[in-house]
């Protein structure tokens, strides 16, 4: 059979062309934000910084003792004498002094905190959600814009921390004395060396509780400096002519050699390895329950 007879037999009428369908391209719809609105990220953010320093509040009470300097009731730098000290002047009590101020402040500087976050890492990332520069720059945004939101209670905190309950009667009462007999400035007295001594910044560029936890203690002297200038007089604790850093170093040096630089480290150290860890796993929680709330409420409205 000839190649012309085989083309005709197989354009017979009794095969028709069969209509090919049109290519299937599903539009695939990326939801911003892992599907949740900006309220959802603050409050994700407040109740993970709640739980957070709530169940860290104790070691955190120790540290605040431990770098305290003047003639504060503790002076010793070991954790096991500092602990033993709190628990025999004030009991178990002693260990949760302040804590109202934090949760006052930790709630409403975390949803900050997460919130700006998130929005940050989105603009930062160029949709690469494994960008870690963008994590590590979104971090330090959300530090300097939460430190102003938290550093004023944390004050507060550490304050009642020190006292007892003839120094300060409550958070309010502290706030009113602080802004009658030192002013609003010494709410922010530290506030330049918070975001310099937090370490969450570098646990967002290396996600890692060790790597926060390392960098706990290498911040440890700013932060024992951001003490100094949060508990001026509280206790017999020195007071200083003003905020700079530099001041407040030379005086704890000349009082305490470059140890005092170091005091708080290990309660330090050990507050920040597990409170990474519980406050992450708190904000991915929440947002998880946000996330499938979303969901019920999207396929509730379609049925």
């Amino acid at each position: 059979m000839s190649t012309e007879a085989a083309a005709t037999n197989f354009q017979s009428s009794d095969f028709q062309p069969v209509a090919q369908p049109p290519d299937f391209r599903p539009e695939v719809t990326v939801s911003p934000h892992d599907g949740l609105r900006f309220w959802q990220f603050m409050i994700a953010g407040s109740i993970a910084g709640c739980v957070e320093h709530m169940a860290m509040f104790p070691v955190d009470t120790v540290k605040t003792h431990m770098q305290a300097l003047g003639s504060c009731p503790i002076k010793s730098v070991g954790v096991h004498h500092a602990l033993r000290s709190i628990l025999k002047s004030e009991g178990v009590p002693g260990l949760y002094r302040g804590i109202g101020a934090m949760g006052l402040g930790a709630g409403p500087a975390h949803a900050v905190y997460f919130s700006v976050y998130e929005v940050c890492k989105k603009y930062f990332s160029g949709g690469d959600p494994n960008n870690s520069a963008a994590h590590a720059v979104s971090g330090v945004f959300a530090t300097v814009a939460s430190d102003a939101v938290f550093t004023p209670m944390d004050m507060v905190k550490q304050r009642l921390q020190l006292g007892n309950s003839a120094t300060y009667r409550g958070v309010l009462d502290c706030v009113r004395r602080v802004l009658k007999e030192e002013g609003f400035g010494a709410f922010y007295a530290s506030y330049r060396t918070t975001s310099a001594s937090d370490e969450r910044v570098i646990v967002h560029a290396t996600a890692g509780a060790l790597a926060g936890a390392s960098a706990a203690v290498v911040t440890t002297p700013l932060d024992v400096v951001k003490t100094q200038l949060q508990c001026q007089g509280v206790c017999g604790c020195d007071r200083f002519k003003s905020s700079s850093i530099s001041d407040v170093i030379k005086t704890i040096v000349k009082k305490d050699g470059y140890k005092g630089l170091m005091r708080g480290w290990i309660p330090r150290m050990f507050f920040h390895a597990p409170a990474a860890a519980i406050c992450w796993s708190t904000y991915e929680a929440a947002k998880t329950f946000f996330q499938e709330l979303n969901a019920s409420r999207e396929s509730g409205s379609v049925t």
